[in-house]
């Protein structure tokens, strides 16, 4: 028997694991101590817990745990980095290289700094939603102080050539800058190898909790300066003042160190669990898939279904969790703009509001997918049946 309603929606958030909030647990009753107060035992106890989450999460990057800044989130998370950045490097240029595709947050960050006399160039993408290195490598100029292209997106699931683009940045001396929110914890990320200079990322993406994230900052070869864009009592080596949110912290930790540890298993068992899915949606008609066919997210599909409302097949299949886009692009509850990512892919505004996307996680199940393929099936043949008869 299904438990409904069947959650579909992991790009846009995670439950948190039991592991993880077991973890977190004494850190909210009986170790409350703050981090920063360093003259007695709750405070140490503290301390030692933020430090030994820094490690885990330093490690599943291959950087150093000084390099791992906390913040409340990916959006933070790239704000310090872009403006940061930006603000920091103003003496030697004006220009930060980014894509189409980007999270609101970045796009929006470049907007804020276009008004501030910083130059934008937006990259397009293909159809498939990969952005090309030869366009990057164009794109450059002596002013350029910072390139920014997400890891794997948040909508379409494409991997873009990462490892290319850091290889370019790193030869022309250019600070690179990943969001990497939806790609840590899903798919195995070396900064070092990659040539990675700043790295966001977000704990309620991996099954951890909310209200917490992270900024990987190189601090060598070469180091990058950044401006903090808080001001305060100096924490996390002076980048973002503020108290640490200790319990978060511990449980992005515990989160960061269980998916990288079931990481190789799980993502066998997503990626047939999501062709399975993908095999029976496209047996409908007038059903197309986005995003790259091979490079791209384990748990990831997106599909346009032609003629078909999304917001309507998503009211009438209320006991399925599903999104019509990014959560952070909806302007009120149970609405969704036109997706800016399909946009980019060269999807026409129709097509745009016909697209879901279907995020697998931890806790899916064979039987869902089972089920979600057979709620979609007769929820539009039901749409397609009443819009032929005119209802």
């Amino acid at each position: 028997m299904i438990k409904t309603p069947v959650y579909m929606d992991y790009h846009a958030t995670t439950p948190v694991d039991k592991r993880v909030l077991d973890a977190m647990m004494p850190f909210f009753t009986e170790h409350f101590g703050n981090a920063a107060s360093l003259q007695h035992r709750f405070g140490w106890i503290a301390k030692e817990a933020v430090e030994i989450a820094r490690k885990k999460i330093a490690k599943a990057i291959n950087v150093q745990p000084r390099e791992i800044i906390f913040t409340s989130g990916a959006t933070e998370s790239n704000n310090l980095a872009l403006k940061g950045v930006a603000h920091s490097l103003r003496s030697k240029g004006n220009h930060i290289i980014t894509t189409q595709i980007e999270h609101k947050c970045v796009l929006e960050s470049c907007k804020s700094l276009e008004t501030e006399g910083f130059r934008i160039t937006i990259l397009p993408v293909d159809k498939t939603g990969k952005v090309n290195v030869e366009d990057v490598k164009n794109a450059i100029t002596d002013s350029t102080i910072i390139v920014s292209v997400m890891f794997a997106n948040n909508e379409i699931g494409t991997i873009q050539p990462i490892a290319e683009i850091g290889k370019l940045c790193a030869e022309k001396g250019i600070v690179f800058h990943t969001d990497a929110t939806q790609g840590v914890g899903r798919i195995p990320i070396d900064v070092e190898a990659m040539n990675i200079h700043l790295l966001s990322f977000a704990s309620h993406k991996m099954y951890g909790p909310k209200g917490v994230g992270a900024l990987y900052v190189r601090s060598r070869n070469p180091r990058i300066a950044i401006e903090a864009q808080m001001n305060g009592a100096g924490h996390e080596h002076n980048l973002r003042s503020g108290t640490l949110n200790v319990a978060g912290i511990v449980g992005f930790g515990t989160a960061v160190q269980i998916a990288m540890d079931e990481m190789e298993e799980e993502n066998i068992r997503l990626f047939r669990l999501r062709n399975r899915l993908q095999e029976k949606l496209l047996k409908l008609e007038k059903t197309t898939p986005n995003g790259h066919a091979t490079e791209r997210l384990p748990n990831n599909l997106n599909i346009t279904f032609h003629n078909i409302n999304s917001d309507q097949l998503m009211t009438e299949m209320n006991d399925v969790a599903v999104s019509a886009g990014s959560a952070c692009t909806s302007e009120e509850i149970g609405e969704v703009q036109y997706s800016h990512v399909l946009h980019a892919i060269g999807l026409d505004q129709e097509a745009g509001r016909s697209t879901i996307r279907f995020g697998l996680g931890r806790f899916t199940s064979e039987e869902e997918v089972d089920y979600v393929a057979e709620r979609i099936n007769t929820v539009i043949s039901k749409l397609r049946t009443f819009s032929a008869v005119g209802v």
